[in-house]
């Protein structure tokens, strides 16, 4: 096997693994309100994004097409240079994961591409007109106008059930929200999976294996990034979705689907003009626009101040874990270099993994009451107490009744 080779099999694992993160990291976009508000079991609703992801990755590739030529110069492209812009996206993906801080998936990869280019290349490498229309520019004008979308949206609907029965109107919403949060799963499809398809799709013509001038990626490429997001998407990055869920707004049915309708629409229309959109800020930009519009609901802004900082690092700091390990990769060179350099994204991505263990965040406590932190009021085997036990969602209850057994209720 040549080195050439070695490194394409490195690159396309290695994308497919960002795939995967960038699946469970962004679950909570499509099913954080539908969870809280009771509308679907966790379960229920982790099963059904990882479906509609997978149908959504092969409704569109023009996302892929703008990863691939529009954001650097594809002549200076090396499968060296994206397998340390993928390591910087997933170490991002990981880090805020961790946190329980829905940051953009989209933003870490085009920053670790970015900040590998400028290592490798310099400055002029990167297509700066191109990072600013197809990402910076529409980054801003989109959680903007789902947070106006997402308020209007609210405060409509709240207006016009006035004077229905509060228990007939979350009965009904409930089974809405069900259809808006199965739209944005597939508009999250659409727009997320062709990411990394662009990046293998970059790999593939860097080694030579397609042209420069195709379209679209070879559809074992579609197919391989739609299987592992759905994986992803399955597995429940049950972190983001407490703080999507729980930590903005306590969202109620209404505002679930007001939110979600507003998200979909958005991001659908950004895959289609090939958009590189963070479905992570629009979502955040919807449901916290629910909140605003809702008479009297409670806006968590100091959660929401902090999601705003780690989207502002999320480019230099994903760039710069992917400068750091071209120059840790290119410096040793052959062979050795791509080891170490896979060696290294293996025993971080494995030590943030069992940092996240000392305190479990999963499909039993994720509807925990919110007590001003991702994991406060949640014990070393991340079971709520029993103040903030959930009891609405069906499977969490179980810890209440296991209390009143123990007569500590």
């Amino acid at each position: 096997m040549n080195l050439q080779l070695f490194l394409l099999i490195i690159v396309v694992i290695t994308a497919l693994a960002f795939d995967f993160t960038n699946g469970f990291h962004d679950t909570g976009n499509a099913m954080a309100t539908s969870i809280a508000s009771g509308a679907l079991k966790p379960k229920q609703a982790v099963t059904l994004s990882a479906v509609l992801n997978l149908a959504g990755a092969f409704l569109s590739t023009a996302v892929a097409g703008t990863i691939a030529k529009d954001l650097v110069n594809g002549h200076l492209v090396t499968l060296q240079l994206v397998f340390a812009g993928l390591v910087g996206g997933i170490v991002w993906n990981l880090l805020t994961w961790l946190l329980g801080i829905p940051s953009s998936s989209s933003h870490a990869l085009v920053g670790g591409i970015v900040g590998a280019m400028i290592a490798a290349a310099g400055a002029h490498g990167v297509i700066w007109t191109g990072v600013v229309s197809r990402v910076l520019i529409p980054a801003l004008v989109s959680v903007v106008l789902a947070g106006i979308v997402g308020a209007v949206g609210t405060w409509l609907v709240y207006r016009l059930n006035r004077g229905v029965p509060e228990e007939r109107s979350e009965t009904a919403f409930r089974r809405g929200q069900i259809f808006s949060a199965s739209l944005v799963s597939l508009a999250h499809g659409t727009n997320d999976a062709q990411k990394t398809m662009g990046v293998i799709f970059l790999a593939l013509i860097s080694y030579g294996a397609v042209s420069r001038t195709d379209a679209l990626p070879p559809f074992w490429v579609i197919l391989a990034c739609a299987c592992a997001m759905a994986l992803g998407t399955y597995t429940g990055g049950w972190r983001i979705i407490r703080t999507m869920g729980k930590g903005l707004v306590e969202i109620k049915s209404p505002q679930g689907m007001a939110a979600e309708s507003s998200s979909a629409v958005i991001i659908l229309l950004s895959a289609h003009f090939g958009y590189a959109l963070s479905t992570t800020q629009v979502v955040t930009g919807s449901v916290l626009g629910s909140g605003v519009g809702k008479p009297g609901a409670e806006v968590r802004w100091g959660v929401a101040g902090r999601m705003a900082t780690a989207w502002l690092i999320t480019l230099p700091a994903a760039g710069l874990v992917g400068a750091v390990t071209y120059w840790v990769t290119h410096g040793i060179g052959g062979y050795a270099g791509a080891t170490v350099g896979f060696l290294l994204l293996a025993a971080a991505a494995s030590a943030i993994y069992l940092q996240s263990r000392k305190t479990k965040v999963d499909h039993n406590n994720v509807n925990a009451e919110w007590k001003g932190d991702l994991t406060a009021g949640l014990d070393e085997h991340g079971k709520p107490g029993i103040a903030g036990a959930p009891i609405g969602n069906g499977e969490a209850a179980e810890h209440t009744a296991d209390a009143k057994k123990a007569g500590t209720l």
